[in-house]
């Protein structure tokens, strides 16, 4: 009986793996570029932890279990807990600010469907104890330097950036009670999945007052911050004032990065999660079709939460479904580009260390091969007996940058050395190969 994978989960054969990598070696280079450290933590935790930072809720959209020992834990759902309670275990020997990232692999026991599997990879890069809006450009910078690194331009992708202290001063100014942020924070989370006609339903409902109900809709539909003193009037000093300044300083900073053509003003943008205080910001496809590819924002309250001091903190995630999903569509995903390379293959023309089946035995190409990967080169011979064409089709096919013949010539200690990208060839001591590869 064949058993299949589990429903939402994915088998990583070769062509896959080099996929996942590239993607994942590219999410590593451009945080270590940007001053990033990395950590990881265990792959399961105590239930406790997630249902601080996310509600009793939580535990039917994760795998939990309990040990031996009658302990309720679960495998991590996303890695920002782990990332609370290490800092909490040694903040006071941490240097500021901390810039960590991780690529954890996650599981979420949830429905699978496009770009939303049970399994992921996700990317995650924080910056704490900085109190300023250029931690959250930063980590804004961050996220589009690697979008623009494998290839994704400003028509392809936008970072909707907005804020949940403006969004709360607004909220306020305009008269909805405290009481009701979190329930229309969720409504506004959907707004962008729902017909216009059913979202003003919705807000009707939350905000029976016509007035202050269309107020907010039409702050929540604003595409630039100057705009906002038309729809909420507001003091110098403010609220409102200080979290507009915010705004703008943080758009400021995005331009100076040479970003700023990336990122829009959306303040209809909110982030589902109530641990959310100040920027916040989803990267969304142009065209609208796929899910967020990535999004996060400003959570100074979260290490308080998990016990230790009230320290600020922003951060990011970004998974690897929706991601490989846009980059397949914009062609920027070419799988045979990112097969493995071989430095050499070798080729023993020499018939006479043939066994019966054809089948090399310890012959020249199986030693050379070994003392090329001693070298630190990769190097491949063929496992059968065959002719010049056959194996140079081979050689091909593994994706040889050169090949080694080992033929007539090979009694005066020489071989053969093929370039496969223009098929010079040249003869070659043995002993002055092996000397220019060592050097």
């Amino acid at each position: 009986m064949k058993i299949p994978p589990v429903k939402g989960t994915r088998d990583f054969y070769p062509a896959g793996m080099a996929v996942r990598n590239w993607i994942i070696d590219g999410w590593k280079r451009v945080s270590l570029r940007n001053g990033f450290e990395e950590y990881d933590g265990p792959i399961f935790e105590y239930l406790k932890m997630f249902q601080i930072k996310s509600g009793d809720e939580i535990a039917e959209q994760l795998f939990s279990f309990q040990d031996r020992g009658g302990r309720d834990l679960a495998i991590r759902p996303e890695i920002t807990p782990t990332l609370a309670r290490m800092v909490n275990q040694q903040i006071n020997s941490l240097p500021r600010p901390i810039k960590w990232f991780s690529v954890p692999r996650l599981c979420r026991a949830e429905r699978p469907q496009k770009g939303r599997l049970r399994e992921f990879f996700q990317w995650n890069i924080d910056i704490i104890g900085i109190d300023d809006v250029l931690a959250d450009a930063e980590v804004i910078f961050t996220t589009v330097d690697y979008l623009r690194d494998v290839g994704l331009t400003s028509s392809d992708i936008k970072v909707k950036i907005s804020s949940r202290k403006l969004l709360a001063a607004v909220l306020t100014k305009v008269g909805v009670a405290k009481e009701q942020f979190d329930s229309l924070y969720a409504l506004l989370d959907k707004k962008a999945k729902l017909p216009a006609e059913t979202f003003s339903a919705l807000l009707a409902e939350q905000v029976p007052d016509a007035a202050r109900a269309e107020k907010v809709r039409a702050f929540v539909e604003l595409k630039n911050v100057s705009e906002i003193k038309n729809v909420v009037p507001y003091k110098m000093g403010s609220d409102v004032d200080d979290a507009i300044n915010e705004m703008a300083e943080c758009i400021r900073l995005l331009d100076i990065m040479d970003v700023g053509d990336y990122c829009v003003f959306d303040p209809s943008i909110v982030r589902g999660l109530a641990y959310y205080t100040g920027i916040v910001f989803e990267v969304h496809d142009v065209v609208g079709q796929l899910r967020a590819i990535g999004g996060g924002g400003r959570f100074d309250n979260l290490l308080h939460d998990f016990g230790g001091p009230s320290i600020p903190a922003t951060g990011m995630g970004m998974g690897d479904c929706v991601l490989e999903i846009l980059l397949r569509e914009k062609g920027l995903l070419d799988e045979s580009v990112l097969r493995k390379e071989l430095d050499f293959f070798v080729i023993d023309l020499t018939v006479e260390r043939r066994d019966s089946d054809g089948v090399l035995s310890e012959d020249e190409a199986v030693r050379l091969t070994a003392r090329l990967r001693s070298l630190g080169l990769s190097a491949e011979f063929s496992y059968k007996s065959a002719g010049l064409g056959k194996q140079l089709k081979e050689a091909s096919s593994r994706n040889a940058k050169k090949c080694i013949i080992i033929g007539d010539e090979f009694k005066n200690g020489e071989l053969v050395v093929k370039d496969m990208a223009t098929g010079e060839q040249e003869l070659v001591k043995l002993d002055e190969l092996l000397k220019q590869l060592q050097a």
